[in-house]
């Protein structure tokens, strides 16, 4: 999986994931249920928009001092035994990660759920090696054994199946023979990929947030898997995104509560882990080896440019949750691995507007998003300034640049706008009957597959009022 998870045309995967009514079923549910549990948790903490502001400032600062922070994290992972290795580009942290295997010769790699090894390709990098790499967040291995299907949502990849799905891809890839119960499946793959942790040479996990001043990673995660290859493959590699810091524990606490409450509306999950360094000699559990690969691939880019606040994001999924296009069109339309306004914002910031400049389209400008992200990004903003840019580069079709260019014309000139209004309100009535339009006009013809069009008296208002007598006034 790399950042593109999709060679279709962006309306031509909407169409398909529209048709698809299990898949509009599950995501329904499923934001529901989201959306309602982080209400809950945010009405139960209290203050919720104070605590949203700590957040914002907390990311802000680590922003503005982050070659600081950097520095300190690298210094105090070396100090605790771990190495680090700062990546500029998806390659190069694929390399690394890649000698590092060989340097162990490592025939079996398991994953805990992350985002960043998805952006890199890490999966498919260590299979070209012959390296056998297990998916264990539940979500992920689903995904992965269904032929690698792309991932819809950044906190429940596998939002888009419902459990009588998941249960024929268990039956034909792992001979599973049980019930759609969830439990009784969960316990299956549970069981199937246990001896996985055991014969894994290396566990790689992604890292929730780092911590400056101890050189330590917090992993919080739903599953325990991520506990598993930590503890028991004798080299552990985490890759990081490099905005992913918090200076002590202090903040840590703060946006752990944050990115808990708005992502799945707990208190806490089941498991957050904070693991600083290899296993110290008298200890039986952990790495003798700890790397940890912190990766740009873009991101300095962003810090320097008018979408730097988009690097506050914790990966909560929250906007995605409460978005009323992800709820409509999926996570997979997006053809990205990061979904909804943060992918639509995200996405082609590090991925480039050749390949993702329709997702900043694919949203009403609600606002909701902004309303429910705990660090406080105006992501309706920076998705206005992406279709600015996107404007203003000339990237839209030739034929919306000339319709746009014409209407700007005639609406900048008053008696040109007056007349194509009359025109237009003595066409409509004859083109339009019963909300449906006599002749077929293809450029509004799939925004009428969907709406009524109301019927006119042929007369504009602006006629009517330049024309109304005395008692025609309110």
């Amino acid at each position: 999986m790399s950042m593109k998870t999709s060679s279709t045309q962006f309306k031509q995967r909407i169409r398909t994931n529209m048709q698809d009514s299990i898949m509009r079923e599950s995501v329904a549910s499923a934001q529901e249920r989201m959306f309602g549990n982080r209400a809950r948790a945010a009405e139960d903490i209290g203050h919720w928009d104070e605590w949203r502001q700590m957040g914002m400032d907390i990311r802000e600062h680590v922003l503005e001092n982050l070659d600081f922070y950097l520095t300190q994290l690298s210094d105090n992972v070396i100090e605790n035994g771990g190495h680090v290795f700062f990546a500029q580009t998806a390659e190069e942290a694929s390399a690394y990660i890649e000698r590092v295997a060989q340097a162990k010769n490592a025939k079996k790699v398991v994953k805990s759920k992350s985002m960043v090894t998805e952006e890199i390709d890490l999966n498919a990098a260590l299979e070209r090696q012959g390296i056998n790499v297990v998916e264990t967040d539940l979500g992920e291995y689903i995904l992965q054994i269904d032929d690698h299907d792309a991932p819809s949502h950044i906190v429940a990849p596998a939002i888009h199946k419902s459990r009588e799905q998941v249960q024929q891809i268990f039956k034909d890839k792992i001979g599973y023979q049980g019930s759609e119960n969830p439990a009784e499946m969960t316990r299956f793959v549970r069981d199937h990929i246990r001896q996985d942790f055991v014969n894994a040479d290396i566990g790689i996990t992604g890292c929730n947030f780092a911590v400056a001043e101890s050189g330590s990673i917090a992993l919080v995660t739903n599953e325990g898997n991520a506990r598993l290859a930590t503890a028991l493959p004798k080299t552990h590699i985490a890759v990081m995104g490099m905005e992913r810091l918090v200076p002590t524990f202090e903040e840590l606490d703060v946006m752990v509560t944050l990115l808990c409450r708005s992502a799945v509306g707990l208190p806490l999950t089941g498991y957050v882990t904070v693991l600083t360094g290899p296993k110290e000699a008298e200890q039986t559990d952990g790495p003798e080896e700890f790397h940890l690969v912190i990766l740009d691939n873009g991101r300095s880019d962003i810090l320097a440019s008018e979408f730097k606040s988009i690097l506050r994001c914790i990966r909560c999924a929250a906007c995605a949750n409460t978005c009323p296009a992800y709820r409509h069109i999926g996570g997979q339309s997006y053809g990205s691995i990061y979904s909804g306004p943060i992918g639509a914002v995200l996405s082609p910031l590090l991925g480039g507007y050749q390949d993702f400049q329709d997702l900043p389209y694919a949203c009403s400008l609600c606002t909701a998003c902004n309303d429910v992200c705990p660090v406080k990004i105006p992501l309706a903003e920076l998705l206005l300034k992406h279709r600015q840019i996107i404007a203003e580069s000339k990237l839209t079709p030739i034929k919306e640049r000339i319709t746009a260019t014409a209407f700007n014309f005639i609406n900048s000139r008053p008696t040109l706008w007056g007349s194509a209004v009359n025109m237009g309100a003595k066409a409509s009535k004859t083109l339009i009957k019963e909300g449906d339009m006599a002749i077929k006009i293809k450029a509004v013809e799939e925004w009428h597959e969907t709406r009524d069009l109301p019927e006119s008296d042929g007369e504009s208002f602006r006629h009517w009022f330049k024309h109304r007598t005395p008692s025609d006034k309110p």
